[in-house]
């Protein structure tokens, strides 16, 4: 819209464009966008980029939302089921069943959670973003599969974080109390940092397999990632912040099952997105 007369049509129209050169100032003023090269081809490039932005906060969302939820899982059944796993490992000091201490779920939330939600931001585009229909504005963040998604992606961090921990406990029999919880402790505090790590991949796209959409395409993402995997072996091998942390060396015999709970996010919402049941009818 470039007249004066332009002006109400511009105020009611969702989004209202002008241009940007021989436009006038009333259009400028009642207009939501100005092309400022007066070239409507712009526009494509703009909203496929709004797409883009959108799509990432939603994927960020997503991410923190479900990692966060893990660890709520994870602590909530813990302190229900401690009375069950004191008598059923012989476990004296019931207090002392705890998958998580504070210190660790601090260290995920800052910085093992923090990097690749940041890399989210620059995720690359989806190759079918400009086919979708327009979205609807009355809808807000958690419409759609959302909440689903959030919901059951959190539950299985949270029970496979469990199930480590449970692990470290039936597999150190014979071993000191206190020494039994640190590897139980360890087992969890390892599975709920890098299953999130190996879970960022999920939320890049709800429908497409990773494999499909590809693993290298954000080199940012790579980056985070290993840097967030780096802090957590260094936590685990120099002896100073392993103390500082209240880790143990783990047993070579729990490392295969760890790496198999780290990576089954991966199998299952790939399962899930194999079958169409990660995403809703209407989506």
């Amino acid at each position: 819209m470039i007249g004066v007369n332009d002006a109400p049509a511009l105020k009611t129209a969702d989004i209202g464009c002008a241009m940007g050169k021989v436009g006038t100032d009333v259009a400028k003023e009642a207009a939501d966008v100005i092309l400022t090269d007066d070239n409507f081809a712009t526009i494509v490039t703009a909203v496929e980029e709004g797409r883009r932005i959108y799509d990432n906060i939603l994927k960020a969302i997503q991410f923190l939302l479900s990692s966060n939820i893990g660890e709520i899982v994870v602590l909530f059944f813990a302190i229900i089921l401690a009375p069950l796993f004191a008598n059923r490992f012989g476990i004296s000091n019931v207090g002392a069943i705890t998958p998580l201490l504070a210190i660790h779920i601090l260290w995920v939330n800052l910085v093992t959670d923090s990097l690749p939600a940041l890399a989210l931001a620059v995720d690359p585009a989806e190759k079918n973003i400009m086919k979708r229909k327009p979205r609807d504005n009355s809808k807000g963040i958690f419409s759609g599969g959302m909440v689903y998604r959030v919901i059951y992606q959190g539950v299985l961090i949270g029970v496979i974080t469990l199930i480590a921990f449970v692990i470290g406990l039936a597999r150190s029999k014979g071993m000191p109390e206190e020494t039994r919880i640190m590897i139980a402790q360890t087992m969890a505090f390892i599975v709920l940092s890098l299953s999130e790590l190996v879970h960022v991949f999920n939320v890049r796209n709800n429908k497409e397999s990773v494999f499909k959409t590809g693993i290298f395409n954000n080199k940012k993402l790579l980056l985070a990632i290993g840097i967030s995997v780096a802090l957590v072996l260094i936590i685990l091998f120099v002896p100073t912040l392993r103390n500082i942390f209240k880790l143990a060396v783990l047993p070579k015999e729990n490392i295969i099952e760890t790496i198999i709970l780290v990576f089954s996010p991966l199998i299952v919402v790939e399962l899930f997105k194999l079958f169409r049941i990660n995403t809703l009818k209407n989506e």
